[in-house]
């Protein structure tokens, strides 16, 4: 499994493959924990009657902290280049960059 992932990702050793796991792990949990509080401020000025309405707003809210966690995390375990490339080629897939 770590040849799958250091083949395709082009990454140099086990260790570097460890720390980006990590990184990504820190940044989901710690991406929900964020949202949560800017979801009560959401909720002050919105009301979410419709618990699918709060749904999308929080799909959107935490995709968007998402991202500018996993550059802040990365940054910290030193791998911010990797992932802010991985994060380009993300975008352009979703056609946000060309």
């Amino acid at each position: 499994m770590f040849k799958y992932f250091k083949n395709k990702w082009g990454l140099k050793s086990n260790f570097q493959l460890i720390i980006i796991l990590i990184v990504f792990a820190i940044t989901g949990s710690g991406s929900l924990y964020i949202s949560a509080p800017v979801m009560d401020l959401f909720s002050k000025s919105i009301n979410f009657e419709n618990f699918l309405t709060y749904w999308i707003v929080r799909f959107f809210v935490v995709t968007l902290i998402y991202q500018f966690v996993l550059l802040i995390v990365a940054f910290i375990f030193g791998q911010f280049n990797w992932f802010w490339n991985f994060e380009k080629r993300i975008l352009k897939k979703l056609g946000f960059f060309k």
